[in-house]
């Protein structure tokens, strides 16, 4: 499939695309070529291929799925202008 100026040019004004008229034969030029290559990509059988997050072959490292506290309360605590029982104090933002 190849595309003729004209079609470039409309294709531009509905993308809002401001191309210079000395610009449409090399864009359209361009844009015939990206068209040709995926018409090459179309031919290719990919049935029976499962589909791929990535080209290399990885796996990422896993943890325990478990909620922990961090066992850092008290140097976490240490930041806070004010703390009591453990807890941060806040001062009262309601009446």
């Amino acid at each position: 499939m190849s595309l003729d100026k004209q079609t470039v040019a409309k294709i531009a004004n509905l993308a809002r695309i401001r191309v210079a008229e000395d610009k449409l034969d090399s864009l359209t030029s361009d844009l015939s070529g990206i068209l040709a290559w995926v018409e090459q990509l179309d031919e290719l059988d990919t049935d029976g291929v499962p589909p791929m997050t990535s080209v290399a072959e990885m796996t990422l490292p896993l943890r325990e799925d478990a909620v922990t506290d961090g066992n850092c309360r008290d140097a976490v605590l240490a930041n806070a202008p004010d703390s009591e029982d453990g807890f941060f104090t806040v001062p009262k933002v309601v009446e």
